[in-house]
């Protein structure tokens, strides 16, 4: 079945009538998880399921899923998809592509009347994007979400309590599935970068996705008033946070070249013109493509604060926010993407995904994989965009490496 296609027009028409939905008028979307919008968004997607004759299916984590069933009744399933979810005022191709590419490939394989060896799934998951907490819906499915991280969520507690209440869900622990039930999973997403611009390559078949780590930073000094004061009697905690954004700019260019950090929120207080700050808080965020390199930068950075600190003769406390392990991709899986590449007679190079996926969560317990497909205008605007070439190409890559893997489902067991 190596000529088997997608329907294209069919997909366009879906991308179309989702992209309306949260729409910002200026080609962007806004859905963050759990909101009117996005439960609207799925209330769309549940629709279309049903009206495809397939099985709708929906978790206590709200994941939404269309099932073709095996013949098998105790077949392990293969998932395909991504999320509806959006930052807020991002753009329409960040997940809503892989969903609905997802839900094109299960319709394809049931309209030519194939049976598989697997169930296959295509799904979106619940709050990949961290309005609330960073890939809920997938880390609830493959039991890395604890009841710890619902309990102090990076959105807020009351913020995770509203959106689950407008959802139904009482609680999305009790999604979990036994790893021993799923055969694998595969998502399609933009590039959200320009490595695969200007021709370079149609696939980017990703090798591994980064490790990212994240702390809160709080600084602590003396108010002062700020006329009174002389610089060098101050105990400014504005000016630690100032030097550390500074200084672990500097460090991650020489010694970390591999590796990006970030620092994307800054309070002082008290946050008057004429007081100097007693503290000051940073949000860092930090990802590595490896393990070592990610332990080692996160060493890096807290010393870096603590002699920061203590140069200004400020206090220090950190909380660390959150820790996802670098995840490689499954060899299998890159290798089914690019016969299916090949096949289609599409050029692909490998790629290292900087950005966090639903694969990253997957990929703890199941065989798992993604490819990317060329994107401009960045990512989470809504100036992203992407040829539909690119997207139906990225589409019947996933049909391909589908009916490349069924045939070797036997061997895509997780090992532990």
């Amino acid at each position: 079945m190596s000529n088997l296609r997608i329907n294209p027009d069919r997909l366009l028409h879906d991308f179309n009538a989702l992209a309306q939905i949260g729409s910002t008028g200026d080609g962007g979307v806004h859905r963050p998880a759990l909101s009117e919008n996005h439960l609207a968004a799925r209330r769309w997607l549940r629709q279309r399921i049903l009206d495809s004759g397939l099985e709708f299916q929906q978790d206590a984590a709200g994941n939404h899923s269309a099932i073709l069933r095996s013949p098998n009744p105790s077949a392990r399933t293969l998932l395909l998809g991504s999320h509806l979810d959006s930052v807020p005022h991002g753009g329409r191709y960040d997940g809503a592509l892989g969903v609905l590419a997802a839900l094109e490939v299960v319709r394809t394989i049931r309209d030519a009347n194939l049976e598989l060896p697997v169930h296959l799934e295509a799904i979106d998951f619940t709050d990949e994007e961290g309005t609330l907490v960073g890939l809920l819906g997938s880390r609830a499915l493959t039991g890395a979400l604890t009841p710890e991280e619902l309990a102090n969520p990076r959105g807020g507690s009351q913020a995770l309590r509203d959106g689950l209440s407008r959802a139904g869900l009482a609680d999305p622990l009790r999604a979990v599935r036994a790893p021993e039930s799923l055969a694998g999973f595969l998502e399609v997403h933009i590039e959200q970068g320009n490595r695969l611009n200007a021709g370079v390559a149609d696939i980017g078949i990703v090798t591994a996705l980064v490790g990212i780590g994240s702390f809160q930073l709080a600084f602590t000094g003396r108010a002062d008033h700020a006329g009174t004061t002389p610089m060098h009697a101050r105990r400014d905690a504005g000016l630690a946070a100032a030097e550390m954004i500074v200084r672990a700019q500097g460090l991650a260019v020489r010694a970390f070249p591999d590796c990006v950090i970030n620092f994307g929120q800054a309070q002082f207080s008290p946050g008057a013109y004429n007081i100097v700050p007693e503290r000051a808080e940073l949000a860092l965020e930090f990802r590595a493509p490896s393990q070592p390199e990610l332990d080692a930068l996160e060493t890096a950075l807290l010393d870096l604060a603590q002699t920061t600190a203590a140069s200004l003769d400020i206090s220090l406390a950190y909380t660390k926010q959150a820790c996802v392990a670098p995840a490689p991709c499954a060899p299998q899986v890159q290798q089914a993407f690019a016969a299916a590449c090949d096949d289609l007679g599409l050029i692909h190079i490998p790629l290292l995904s900087g950005a966090g996926h639903d694969t990253q969560a997957l990929a703890a317990v199941c065989p798992a994989g993604m490819i990317f497909i060329p994107s401009t205008g960045g990512s989470h605007n809504p100036n992203e965009f992407a040829e539909w070439e690119a997207c139906v190409n990225g589409a019947n890559v996933l049909l391909g490496a589908v009916l490349k893997l069924e045939g070797e489902i036997g061997s895509m067991i997780y090992q532990s």
